[in-house]
């Protein structure tokens, strides 16, 4: 994006003029949420916070550190563009917590848009959110050590969610645009007739058939129609540069994802032959947005991870936001969220998160790299021969030597490394099948009907091994589960989120400006909750319908959802 040259000479945050703190308290005799922040943080930023993001000369600029928390506001309150700029020019409450004359102007609000570009393209989102903890800090309000809890959500596209044939003809449509305003005399040349019928106007506009067979000719047509564009943009006499226009970029990625040319028709990948869905781009309109699946929920877009605090003499504040595309596992967050936690200092010595994260290889990890305990459900051995008198914790194992011995004494030597059917490092164990072969309980330690020998597949390390045994085992006694409870306060973060500032939509394009929404949410979540703190407002306990109220004691899940926030 080309911004206005606008220049930044830094000023200190000021006392708020006097008139303003006259006017302000006699409008707001109780206070508000702006003013009392004000008093009880001061200000939050600072211009020298963001002077890496204007140039050293130009027009200059409105402050840095007033627009950043204007933004944070915006979301505390859920306000448009229009809606900030608005409060500023005509709230007192507003122009308090800014430090700003009654009779100061403000400033148009597409600063604001250009404010959150220069934000995204610097990572300054997190700069917003660690001006709200150090205030936090200052005043006591955030603790270092104690408890955490994380958990991710799922975040859809700005974009609207295409079916396939909107996506391929959408593609090619945006491309046509691009090159008709890039090289217009090029493309008149080169369009078909029909092309113009077809692609003038959005798909959503279209009727596609109703038929399988039918919807398969169109899709063949819009594939051969995007390869011939593709092939006139290589000739030897298109115009220069073309082909690197960023929709042409997007039409040839989405045409190699989706078509292929068999004895030189164009012809529509089968779906074993198209690219994992974190490469598959899902729209032309967002080209970061990936298909994500969590159980029986699927949507187009992103996934955000919050971390907090949770305590009981001060607010629970989101000290980590971490925004990635849908198509990165949880468990792959877990070094990333550590280390964030520490560059601000902020690791818990607990840390509660859901199934998705915890394996033996990250408990380990987050221990011994950073202190932190990892707790959360490992997944269970649920094949047929860990159950029984045979499971896996039947067998002794002795590492030193690299043998395995059976509980009827017949010993495995049979060891070597190998990867498993997911990838991760194991170790295989085969017995040999003459000891296994007449053995009585042979049919009881293998599942297979016509298996001749036990196998077992150990971790690598032992230390690994040895947790992933200890942790499944303290995780079933009751204490652990009563502890657990704990976790469940962070869902009603992310539904304060939702609810409060729109975090299951992105309000824009992108990954960065996505990370960027989420950031500025953790911390307009964290000025909401210091406010309550401020004004002693009880925590909400989580909502229970009357039916669920019913529900005996002994049918409440492990772990359920039932603690107070």
């Amino acid at each position: 994006m080309g911004w206005v040259s606008m220049s930044m000479q830094p000023k200190g945050p000021g006392e708020i003029p006097a008139e303003t703190v006259r006017v302000a308290w006699t409008a707001f005799p109780k206070g508000s949420l702006a003013i009392r922040l004000r008093d009880e943080l001061g200000p939050l930023f600072r211009d020298e916070d963001f002077v890496d993001l204007f140039a050293a000369r130009g027009r200059p600029a409105w402050s840095p550190a007033g627009l950043a928390l204007v933004s944070v506001l915006q979301f505390v309150e859920g306000l448009t563009d229009r809606q900030a700029a608005e409060a500023v020019r005509a709230r007192i409450d507003f122009k308090y917590a800014l430090g700003l004359q009654l009779d100061d102007p403000g400033f148009d609000f597409s600063v604001l848009s250009e404010f959150r570009d220069r934000l995204a393209g610097a990572d300054g989102g997190r700069r917003v959110l660690d001006g709200v903890l150090a205030a936090a800090w200052e005043k006591g309000l955030l603790k270092s050590t104690g408890r955490a809890r994380t958990d991710s959500s799922h975040v859809l596209s700005s974009a609207r969610e295409l079916c396939w044939l909107e996506q391929v003809a959408e593609t090619l449509r945006t491309a046509l645009n691009a090159l008709a305003q890039t090289s217009p005399d090029w493309l008149a040349g080169v369009a078909e007739p029909d092309w113009f019928r077809h692609y003038a106007t959005r798909a959503e506009d279209s009727r596609f058939p109703k038929t399988r067979t039918k919807r398969d000719e169109v899709g063949a047509r819009i594939g051969r129609d995007g390869m011939r564009l593709l092939q006139a943009l290589h000739a030897a006499d298109a115009p220069e540069g073309l082909h690197a226009l960023k929709e042409v970029e997007i039409l040839r990625q989405v045409w190699v994802h989706h078509f292929h040319l068999v004895d030189g028709e164009v012809m529509r990948r089968g779906p074993k032959d198209r690219p994992p869905g974190a490469k598959r781009l899902v729209t032309p309109y967002d080209t970061d947005a990936r298909v994500g699946v969590k159980r029986d929920t699927m949507w187009d877009g992103y996934k955000v991870h919050l971390t907090e605090t949770c305590g009981d003499d001060v607010p629970n504040l989101v000290t980590n936001v971490a925004t990635t595309l849908a198509t990165v596992a949880d468990n792959a967050m877990n070094e990333e969220i550590h280390t964030s936690l520490a560059a601000r200092d902020c690791l818990p010595t607990e840390h509660w998160v859901d199934a998705g994260y915890p394996t033996a290889a990250h408990v380990l990890a987050a221990r011994a790299e950073h202190g932190v305990e990892l707790h959360g459900p490992l997944p269970g051995n649920t094949s047929d021969q860990a159950k029984g008198a045979f499971g896996l914790d039947a067998f002794t194992v002795d590492w030193e030597r690299g043998q395995v011995t059976c509980p009827n004494g017949v010993t495995a030597r049979s060891w070597y490394p190998r990867a498993d059917s997911k990838g991760l490092p194991v170790i295989q164990v085969r017995f040999p099948v003459s000891r296994c072969g007449p053995c009585p309980d042979l049919r009881s330690c293998v599942s297979s009907a016509t298996g001749r020998r036990r196998e077992l597949m150990l971790r690598q390390q032992q230390a690994e091994h040895d947790a992933i045994r200890t942790i499944r085992a303290e995780q079933q006694t009751d204490t652990w589960k009563e502890r657990y409870k704990i976790r469940a306060g962070v869902e009603g973060t992310i539904s304060q989120a939702v609810g409060r500032c729109g975090l299951r939509r992105s309000r824009y394009r992108g990954l960065a400006k996505t990370g960027l929404q989420h950031q500025l949410t953790g911390a307009a979540i964290n000025l909401a909750r210091i406010d309550a703190h401020l004004t002693e407002t009880p925590r909400a306990r989580t909502r229970t319908s009357h039916f669920a109220a019913l529900r005996p004691a002994e049918l409440t899940l492990d772990g359920a959802k039932q603690g107070p926030n």
